[in-house]
C-alpha cells in the first residue's frame, strides 16, 4: 500500500505520523476538551447541542484513528496476506469476495436498527449526561470492540455463526447452549421492535397507509429485478420515487373512508405485524425481503445524514437538564435507577450482542481483506454511536414537558398534571396543538420511543426550513422512516429465527430441518411468529405501555448476548498467545456481566411493583382478594399477573443459560492462564493471497 500524506512508515512498517498530522490531531484533541469542558460546566444550565456534536465527531475520529489502529495492529494482529472465507471459499452465492464500502453499506444498515434510535430517546428521562457518556464510553470502549473481534473470529473459522464458534473454543455443552440462548433471544428482540412500531402506528392512518404502500412497492421492485429486464437503476429510482409519494399521499386519505379504516388500535395492528412476519418468512427472498432492504437503505442512510446536516446547521439548545431526580429511579417513562438500567436501555447505540449475529452471519463471508475490519466492524459501530448521539439531541431539544407526556399513559387531563407536578410544565392545550401539528388525534401516551424521536426530528426539520406549518408531513416521514427499516428487521429476524427453529427441530426430526420443505418452513415459521407474537400481544395490552416491561428484557437479552460474544472472544485471544491483552474484552464483560446481572436480579426480585414482575403480581393479586375492580379490570388483572410470571421465567432463564456460557468459559480461562494447559485453536488453516499493488 503507498503511504498517505498523513503518515510515513518505520523500518518495521508502523506508521508514523507526520508533524502536521501531529498537529491536526492535536488541534482535534484540543476541540474535545473545549466541548467536554463546556458540557461538564454547564451546571444546570441550558447548553447548545453543537457542542455535544463536537465532542462526538471528535471521539469518533480519535477512536477509528488512534484505538483502531492499536485494537487491529496489536490485539487482533490482522493477516493481509492470508485469504479470508470470501476468496477461500468463493462459490458467488454466500461467499462473495466485495468491496468494503458496499461491505460497510450491508453491515451498517443491518446493525443500525431501532436500537440506536430508540434506547437514547428512553435514556432521555435521566438527562442527556449519562446517556451521552455511555453511547461515547460504551461504543469505543465496548462495542467496536466487540463487533471487531467477533467479525475476526468468524473470518478465522471459515464465516461460522457465533453458536459453531462457541461450540469449537468453549466446549459442545455451551455452544448447544448458545444456540438455545440464541433462539430466545431474537424471539424478545423481535417482539419488543414490533411493539415499537404497533405504538408508532396505532391511531395514526396517515402513517399505515405509508407502511402498507411499501409492501407492494418492494413487490414491485422485486419482480422487477427478479425478470432481469429492468435495470438496477431504473428499479431504485422507481422506489425512492414511490417511497417519496406514498408519504405525500398518506395526508389525503384525510376525511375519507379509507382513514377510518386505517384507523387502527394496537391489538389488530399487533395482529396484522404477526401475519407480514409470517408471510415474509415463508415468501421467496426475492419477492419482499431482497427489496425491502434494499428499499430501507435508500431510507436509512439518507434520513440520518439529513439529520446530522440539520442538527449541525440548526444547533438547538437542549432543554432536558443533564441529570433529572429520575435517576433515582422514579421515572415515569420506564421504571429503574440509572445504574443498571440506563446501560441496558441504550443498547445498540453502546454494544449490542444483536451485532454478533451479523458479525458472525453475512458479513465475513464478504470481506475481501483481514484489513477490512477495520473500516467494516470498528467503523459501523461508531458510525452507529453518532446515530445515537443525533437521536439523543433530537430528544432532549423537545421540552421536557412534551416528552414525559407523550411517553406516559393516562388521559390529556391526567397525563398534563402528573408531568406539571413532576416539574415539567405543560398544559392541554399544548398537547392539542402538537398533536395538531403532526397530524395525530392524540400525542398523549404514544410511548415506544418512535413518536417521540419522531416529533424531536420533525421539528429539527422544521425549524431548519422555517416552515412550521411543515410539522405533520416531517413527523410522518420519521415514523414511515423509523417504521420502515424495523419492519426489516422483523421480516428478516424471523427468517433467521425459523432458520435456528429449524436446527433444532432437525435435531429431533431430520425433515423438520429441511428448509427446502415448504411444510417445514411453515411449521418452524408458525413456530417462532407464535413466540414473538405472544411477547408483543402481551406488551400491547399492556395498561402501562409494555415498554416499561419489555423494553428492559430487550435491554438484558441484548447484552446478555454481548457477554456470550465477549467471552467466547477472550477465550480466543487467551488461545492465540494473546493474553496480555484480553483485558480489551474483559473489561466491558466485566461491565455488562455486572449490569445485566444486576437489572435482572431487580426486575424479577424489586419491591417496587413498576419495576419488579414478582411484586407487580403480588400486588394484582391482592387487589383481586380484596374484592377490588370491575369483572373487566380483574380480567385484565389476571392476565397481566401470568404475563409479569412469565416475565419473571424468561429472565431468570436468559441469566442462567448465560452464566452456564460465562462458566464455561471461565474454566477454559482457568486451565489455560492458571494450570498453563494449551487449549487447541480452531481456525482455519492459513491460506496465503497474492499480494494488492
Amino acid at each position: 500500500m503507498n503511504n498517505t500524506p498523513e503518515q510515513s512508515k518505520t523500518k518495521t512498517g508502523r506508521p508514523r505520523l507526520s508533524p502536521l498530522a501531529i498537529l491536526a490531531w492535536a488541534v482535534v484533541a484540543v476541540l474535545l476538551g473545549i466541548s467536554a469542558s463546556i458540557i461538564a460546566l454547564a451546571r444546570g444550565e441550558p447548553i447548545n447541542a453543537i457542542w455535544i456534536v463536537i465532542a462526538s465527531v471528535c471521539v469518533f475520529a480519535l477512536a477509528y484513528r488512534f484505538h483502531s489502529s492499536w485494537l487491529m495492529a496489536k490485539v487482533l494482529t490482522l493477516d493481509d496476506m492470508r485469504a479470508t472465507p470470501a476468496v477461500a471459499k468463493s462459490d458467488g452465492h454466500d461467499f462473495v469476495r466485495t468491496h468494503k464500502w458496499v461491505v460497510f453499506g450491508h453491515h451498517f444498515a443491518a446493525i443500525a436498527g431501532p436500537g440506536p434510535l430508540v434506547g437514547p430517546v428512553l435514556a432521555a428521562q435521566f438527562g442527556y449526561l449519562p446517556g451521552l457518556l455511555w453511547i461515547l464510553v460504551g461504543a469505543t470502549l465496548g462495542g467496536a470492540v466487540h463487533d471487531s473481534l467477533i467479525l475476526f473470529c468468524s473470518i478465522r473459522r471459515g464465516g461460522k455463526s457465533l453458536g459453531q464458534m462457541v461450540r469449537d473454543e468453549v466446549g459442545t455443552f455451551a455452544g448447544v447452549v448458545a444456540l438455545i440462548s440464541t433462539v430466545a433471544i431474537l424471539i424478545i428482540i423481535i417482539a419488543v421492535l414490533s411493539l415499537v412500531v404497533v405504538k408508532a402506528l396505532a391511531e395514526s392512518p396517515w402513517g399505515l397507509f405509508t407502511i402498507l404502500a411499501t409492501i407492494p412497492i418492494a413487490m414491485v421492485m422485486g419482480v422487477g429485478l427478479k425478470s432481469g429486464k429492468v435495470h438496477v437503476g431504473a428499479v431504485s429510482v422507481f422506489g425512492v420515487v414511490m417511497l417519496i409519494l406514498s408519504v405525500f399521499a398518506g395526508k389525503w386519505i384525510q376525511g375519507t373512508a379509507l382513514e377510518g379504516w386505517l384507523t387502527l388500535g394496537g391489538v389488530p395492528l399487533a395482529w396484522g405485524i404477526m401475519g407480514y412476519g409470517l408471510l415474509a418468512s415463508v415468501l421467496p427472498v426475492w419477492l419482499l425481503l431482497a427489496p425491502r432492504d434494499y428499499l430501507s437503505t435508500f431510507m436509512k442512510i439518507g434520513a440520518v445524514a439529513m439529520l446530522g446536516v440539520a442538527i449541525v446547521f440548526l444547533a438547538p439548545t437542549l432543554h432536558m437538564p443533564a441529570l433529572t431526580k429520575f435517576t433515582d429511579g422514579t421515572g415515569p417513562v420506564f421504571a429503574g435507577k440509572v445504574f443498571p438500567f440506563c446501560f441496558i436501555t441504550i443498547a445498540c447505540a453502546a454494544i449490542s450482542g444483536f451485532h454478533a449475529l451479523i458479525s458472525s452471519g453475512t458479513t465475513p463471508k464478504l470481506l475481501a481483506r483481514e484489513r477490512d475490519i477495520r473500516v467494516v466492524g470498528y467503523g459501523a459501530m461508531i458510525t452507529e454511536m453518532l446515530v445515537g448521539v443525533m437521536a439523543l439531541v433530537a430528544a432532549c431539544a423537545m421540552q421536557p414537558g412534551e416528552y414525559f407526556s407523550i411517553n406516559m399513559t393516562g388521559t390529556a387531563a391526567e397525563v398534563t398534571s402528573k408531568v406539571t407536578e413532576l416539574g415539567f410544565p405543560v398544559s392541554e392545550e399544548q398537547m392539542a396543538k402538537l398533536a395538531s401539528d403532526v397530524g395525530e388525534k392524540t400525542m398523549i401516551g404514544r410511548a415506544g420511543g418512535a413518536p417521540t424521536f419522531a416529533v424531536g426530528m420533525a421539528r429539527i426539520f422544521s425549524n431548519v426550513f422555517k416552515d412550521p406549518t411543515a410539522m405533520s408531513l416531517w413527523y410522518h416521514f420519521a415514523i414511515m422512516f423509523e417504521a420502515l427499516f424495523i419492519l426489516t428487521t422483523i421480516d428478516a429476524g424471523t427468517r433467521v429465527g425459523r432458520f435456528l427453529v429449524q436446527d433444532l427441530l432437525g435435531s429431533v426430526w431430520k425433515p423438520l430441518g429441511n428448509t427446502k420443505s415448504s411444510a417445514a418452513n411453515w411449521a418452524a415459521s408458525v413456530l417462532f411468529v407464535a413466540a414473538w407474537g405472544w411477547f408483543l400481544y402481551q406488551g400491547v395490552v399492556d395498561p402501562h405501555g409494555g415498554i416499561n416491561s419489555l423494553w428492559p428484557i430487550f435491554g438484558v437479552a441484548n447484552q446478555l448476548l454481548a457477554v456470550i460474544s465477549l467471552s467466547l472472544g477472550a477465550t480466543v485471544l487467551i488461545k492465540m498467545g494473546r493474553a496480555r491483552y484480553v483485558w480489551v474484552a474483559f473489561l466491558p464483560l466485566a461491565w455488562l456481566l455486572s449490569v445485566t446481572m444486576t437489572a435482572g436480579w431487580q426486575k424479577i426480585f424489586a419491591a417496587d411493583p413498576r419495576l419488579g414482575f414478582l411484586s407487580a403480581a403480588r400486588g394484582l393479586n391482592e387487589k383481586i382478594a380484596a374484592g377490588i375492580g370491575s369483572p373487566e379490570q380483574v380480567a385484565i388483572w389476571k392476565h397481566l399477573i401470568f404475563n409479569n410470571y412469565v416475565n419473571t421465567g424468561v429472565t431468570a432463564i436468559f441469566m442462567v443459560l448465560v452464566l452456564l456460557i460465562v462458566g464455561a468459559s471461565a474454566r477454559c480461562w482457568w486451565l489455560m492462564l492458571v494450570k498453563g494447559q494449551k487449549l487447541p485453536l480452531h481456525e482455519d488453516s492459513r491460506v496465503e493471497v497474492a499480494a494488492e499493488g
